[in-house]
C-alpha cells in the first residue's frame, strides 16, 4: 500500500510529501489539488460512461432500423421476382404451345408430301422396271438366236475341217509311210556308211599309234643324250679333282723342302735368298690354287646350269608323258568304239537279213508295218527299244489283211487256233497271278518260257502271245509303287531275258561267223550278262509237282523269226524301266532319311 500510494502522488506531481504507518501526510494546498483532480478523473469517466451508453444506444436503435428495412427489401424483392416469375412461366406456356402447332402443322405438310412422293416414286419405279423387262427379253431371245446360229456354223465349220483334216493325215501318212519304206530299203542295201565311218577311226587310230610310237623315240633320245652329258660331266669332274690333289701334293712337297733349305743354310744372306725363292714359289702356287678355284666354281656354276637343265627335260618329258598317256587313252577310247561300231555293223546286218526274210514272206503287211520296223532299226542302232513304239507288231498287218485269208481256213485249222487261243488265255491269267519264286527262281518267268518254247512260238512269224505278255507286265507295272511288286516282275522279266538270249539266234546267221558279244556295261542288261557269265549255259526249268528243281538238260538254240526279236528288245526296255522305278522309289525313301542325317 505504501508503495501504491508513493506511486501515486510521484505521479501527480505532489512534492513534498510523507508516508507513515497508518496515515499520510501532505503540505498546504496538495489536498486541494488532489480533490480537483478527483473531480476531473470523475469528470472524464462520467463522460466516458455517457459517450458509451448514448453510442449503445444509437447502435440499438441502427440495428433495429437495419433489420427492419433488410425484411423490407427481402419482402418486396419477393414480391418482384414472384411477379418476374409468374410472367417467364406464361412466356414459356405461350412457347410450348406455339411449338406444339407449328409441328403438328409441319408433320401434317410432311406426310402429305411424302404420300404424293411414294406414288411418283411408284410409278416411275414400275414404268423403269417394265422397260427393263422388256429389254431382257428382247436380249435374251436376241442370245438364243445368236447362239444357235453360231453353234450351227461352228459345227458345220468343224465337220468340214475335221473331214479335210482326215483326207490331209491319209495323204501325209501315206506319204511318209512310202518315204520311210524307200529309206529302209536304201538302209538294208547300203552299209557303206558304217564301213568308211570305220575306215577313218582305223586310220585316226593309225596316226595316233604312230604319234605315240615317234614321241616314245623323242623321249628315248632325249634320255640318251642326257646320259651322254652327265656322264662327260662326271668324266671333268673327276679330272679337275685328280688336278687339285696333284697341285696340292706338290705344294705340301714345296713347303717340306723349304723348310729343310732353311734349317740347313748357315749364313744370313743364302737364307734370305732361300725365303725369297719359297715366298715366290708360295704365291705362284697360290695363284694356281685360285685359279683352280675359279675353275671349279665355274665348273660347280656349270653343273648346276646342266642341274636345272636336266630339271626342265624332266618335266617337259613328264608333260610329254601324260600326253602320251592320254593319246593312249583317247586311241583305247577309239578302239572301244569301232568294237561297238563292229558289233553294231553285224547286229545291222544280221536284222537286215531277217527284215530281208520278213519282207519276202509277208510282202501284203510291208507297208503297214514299215513304221515299226523303222523304230526297230534306229532303235537297234542306239541299243534299246522303247515301250511306247514297239506297240506296232505284225500282228496289227495281221488284223489288216483282207479278210479272204480267214475264210479259206477250214475247220480242223479254226479248232486248232482255238485251243491255241484259250492256252495263251489261260497262260496270262496264271502269270497275272503273283506266282512267287521256287528254288530261288521266278516261276513266272520259267512258266512263260517253257511254254513258248513247247507251242514253237520262237519260230512262228505271226503271233499276238507275245503283245498279250508284254501288255500284262505293262498293267501289272504300271502304277505301282511297292518295291516288292516292281522288284518281283524285274527278277521275272530279267529272268526270261536272259533265257532269250542264250537261247534265240537270229534266222539267217548260220553262215557267218560267232559275232562278239558286247563288252560295254552301260546298260542294266549288260551289266546282268556278264554277272551271269560265269553260271553253266545249260540250265532245266522244269515244273514237277509245283516246284522248280534243276537238271542236266541244256538249252537249244533256236531261229527266232521278227516277233519274238522285238519280244526281246520290248523285254529290255522293260527291264531298264523297271529297274529305273525302283532306283527312284528308293530314292524317294532315302532322301529325308539322308537330309535328317546330315543335320
Amino acid at each position: 500500500e505504501k508503495a501504491a500510494c508513493k506511486r501515486i502522488l510521484e505521479k501527480k506531481g505532489l512534492i513534498g510529501f510523507q508516508i507513515g504507518k497508518t496515515k499520510v501526510f501532505l503540505r498546504a494546498g496538495q489536498m486541494a489539488e488532489l480533490d480537483a483532480r478527483r473531480t476531473e478523473v470523475l469528470s472524464v469517466a462520467a463522460k466516458t460512461i455517457q459517450g458509451k451508453i448514448r453510442t449503445h444506444i444509437m447502435r440499438k436503435k441502427f440495428v433495429s432500423l437495419r433489420k427492419a428495412s433488410v425484411c423490407f427489401q427481402a419482402v418486396w424483392r419477393g414480391t418482384l421476382a414472384c411477379k418476374l416469375y409468374d410472367r417467364m412461366r406464361r412466356q414459356a406456356a405461350s412457347v410450348k404451345i406455339q411449338k406444339n402447332q407449328r409441328g403438328h402443322q409441319a408433320r401434317r405438310s410432311y406426310k402429305l408430301q411424302v404420300s404424293s412422293v411414294l406414288v411418283i416414286q411408284a410409278a416411275l419405279r414400275a414404268m423403269a422396271a417394265r422397260n427393263e423387262f422388256r429389254h431382257k427379253k428382247r436380249s435374251k431371245a436376241a442370245v438364243t438366236i445368236q447362239a444357235r446360229y453360231r453353234c450351227h456354223r461352228a459345227h458345220s465349220y468343224h465337220k468340214k475341217l475335221k473331214a479335210a483334216a482326215i483326207v490331209a493325215q491319209c495323204r501325209w501318212r501315206g506319204r511318209i509311210a512310202r518315204k520311210e519304206l524307200r529309206k529302209l530299203k536304201m538302209e538294208a542295201r547300203e552299209t557303206g556308211a558304217l564301213k568308211q565311218a570305220k575306215d577313218k577311226l582305223e586310220k585316226t587310230v593309225e596316226e595316233l599309234t604312230w604319234r605315240v610310237q615317234l614321241e616314245k623315240r623323242m623321249r628315248t633320245d632325249l634320255e640318251e643324250a642326257k646320259a651322254q652329258e652327265l656322264s662327260k660331266f662326271q668324266s671333268s669332274m673327276d679330272a679337275l679333282q685328280a688336278k687339285l690333289d696333284e697341285t696340292n701334293a706338290v705344294l705340301l712337297k714345296e713347303r717340306e723342302a723349304a723348310k729343310k733349305a732353311i734349317a740347313e743354310a748357315p749364313p744370313v744372306v743364302k737364307e734370305t735368298e732361300v725365303i725369297v725363292q719359297d715366298t715366290e714359289k708360295v704365291h705362284t702356287l697360290k695363284a694356281e690354287v685360285d685359279e683352280l678355284k675359279t675353275s671349279l666354281q665355274s665348273e660347280k656354276q656349270r653343273a648346276d646350269e646342266l642341274e636345272k637343265k636336266r630339271s626342265e627335260e624332266a618335266q617337259a618329258n613328264e608333260e610329254k608323258q601324260k600326253k602320251i598317256e592320254e593319246t593312249e587313252v583317247k586311241i583305247r577310247q577309239f578302239q572301244d568304239y569301232l568294237r561297238r561300231l563292229e558289233e553294231k555293223l553285224s547286229n545291222v546286218e544280221s536284222e537286215n537279213k531277217v527284215l530281208r526274210q520278213q519282207a519276202v514272206s509277208v510282202a501284203p503287211a510291208k507297208i503297214l508295218s514299215g513304221r515299226s520296223k523303222s523304230n526297230l532299226q534306229r532303235n537297234a542302232e542306239s541299243g534299246h527299244v522303247s515301250v511306247s513304239d514297239s506297240k506296232i507288231t505284225p500282228e496289227s498287218a495281221v488284223v489288216a489283211s483282207p479278210k479272204k485269208e480267214y475264210d479259206i481256213d477250214d475247220k480242223p485249222q479254226k479248232s486248232l487256233n482255238e485251243k491255241q487261243q484259250e492256252n495263251q488265255d489261260l497262260l496270262i491269267r496264271c502269270i497275272a497271278q503273283h506266282l512267287g519264286f521256287a528254288g530261288n527262281r521266278p516261276v513266272a518267268a520259267c512258266i512263260i518260257y517253257k511254254c513258248l518254247l513247247h507251242w514253237r512260238s520262237f519260230e512262228v512269224e505271226r503271233t499276238s502271245v507275245f503283245d498279250r505278255i508284254i501288255q500284262t507286265i505293262g498293267h501289272a507295272i504300271e502304277t505301282q509303287d511297292n518295291n516288292e511288286v516292281l522288284a518281283y516282275w524285274l527278277s521275272n522279266a530279267s529272268t526270261l531275258l536272259l533265257l532269250l538270249q542264250r537261247t534265240l539266234k537270229a534266222s539267217g546267221s548260220t553262215g557267218m561267223a560267232p559275232q562278239r558279244r558286247r563288252s560295254s556295261s552301260a546298260t542294266l542288261f549288260g551289266r546282268m550278262t556278264q554277272s551271269f557269265r560265269g553260271t553253266p549255259q545249260g540250265v532245266n526249268l522244269a515244273l514237277i509237282n509245283g516246284s522248280m528243281v534243276s537238271g542236266v538238260e541244256t538249252l537249244r538254240q533256236v531261229e527266232a523269226k521278227y516277233p519274238a526279236l522285238l519280244f526281246k528288245q520290248q523285254l529290255t526296255a522293260y527291264v531298264e524301266k523297271i529297274y529305273g522305278m525302283i532306283r527312284d522309289n528308293l530314292k524317294k525313301e532315302i532322301s529325308p532319311l539322308l537330309g535328317l542325317c546330315i543335320q
